[in-house]
């Protein structure tokens, strides 16, 4: 069970999502509600949607819970540039987080396409993971 803690792209979002909160908590007090809960909710959702996909049965459904996955790495980092934008980080700080968020998405990337040629090379299209 929970095989997804075994995958090396869940746990790099695990850390940066830890490292997400870390760095926004120094946003103003008037952002918790704004950009701070979206940058977290957005980081958040890279590591649950990893997980949940995980346990979907089929190989199909855990890549459509990385590609939401994937489209919440981006929304993380559009929030990393309105952040930078406002001041609220540095410019180092901004291009680390972009750059891990560019990485974990890379890995998606690759784990969704490892499961279409896995799906394609299986008679019948669709085979069940160990989740």
């Amino acid at each position: 069970m929970a095989k997804f803690r075994e995958l090396e792209v869940w746990k790099r979002a695990m850390k940066y999502t830890t490292r997400v909160y870390e760095v926004s908590a120094a946003f103003p007090k008037s952002e918790v509600f704004g950009l701070t809960g979206q940058l977290r909710r957005a980081a958040v959702s890279i590591a649950l949607n990893i997980a949940e996909g995980s346990g979907s049965g089929s190989d199909a459904e855990f890549s459509r819970f990385l590609q939401i996955a994937l489209r919440s790495s981006y929304e993380v980092v559009a929030a990393i540039d309105i952040a930078l934008n406002l001041g609220y980080l540095t410019r180092r700080i901004a291009d680390e987080l972009t750059k891990e968020a560019d990485e974990i998405a890379a890995m998606l990337g690759g784990l969704i396409r490892y499961l279409g040629k896995k799906r394609r090379q299986t008679p019948g299209g669709s085979r069940q993971t160990e989740g």
